[in-house]
């Protein structure tokens, strides 16, 4: 099962490709699972101006880095999302990135890992308001940092302050849920 870990900041200095590793790692200890890191920063995705919405176009015929983009999403079974929280929000790259988006990400799920004041929590809500617009699920449970907590992660992922336990043990139950949700929704689309 292939589970594409989404870096949703390209800014300097962010804190997310740290988080995100920290994620992979945990992720890499199912041996079901085929984890792909997918930056964005790795695509210098254009800021999104088709004139039809991407699931209404059946003419589309994306290029470029916008079908490297929406190959790596297709070629995915479910999803995690590590984003900060940026003024309440997503990153403004990650939802260009979504708006991308036509049926690639369809019936699979979409686990949430955030960081940030409020532990990312406005960043979850927003993401559980699109996500369903991608025609995608989110699993009922979320990974959200406090900010301080999320600065601690050395650049492998590796968390540098003190036991970090707790937080080891509720990321391993999120992922365990992204795998129940990939693999009941891979039976459904059957």
């Amino acid at each position: 099962m292939k589970v594409g870990i989404i870096i949703g900041s390209v800014r300097q200095g962010r804190v997310s490709d740290k988080m995100a590793a920290w994620v992979a790692a945990a992720a890499q200890k199912h041996e079901e699972l085929e984890v792909e890191l997918l930056d964005l920063k790795d695509y210098q995705l254009p800021f999104f101006d088709e004139a039809i919405s991407p699931q209404f176009n059946p003419d589309r015929k994306p290029e470029g880095e916008v079908k490297r983009w929406l190959d790596a999403l297709a070629r995915q079974d479910a999803y995690i999302v590590v984003t900060p929280e940026y003024n309440r929000t997503i990153s403004g790259v990650l939802k260009n990135a979504l708006d991308f988006v036509a049926f690639e990400m369809a019936k699979k799920p979409v686990g949430i890992a955030t960081h940030g004041s409020s532990n990312g929590a406005q960043a979850v809500a927003h993401l559980r308001g699109i996500v369903p617009g991608l025609l995608a699920v989110t699993t009922p449970s979320f990974i959200g940092l406090p900010y301080m907590v999320a600065q601690s992660f050395n650049d492998d992922g590796t968390y540098g302050a003190g036991d970090d336990s707790q937080h080891a043990q509720q990321l391993d139950g999120f992922i365990g849920e992204v795998v129940w949700y990939a693999e009941a929704l891979a039976a459904a689309r059957k």
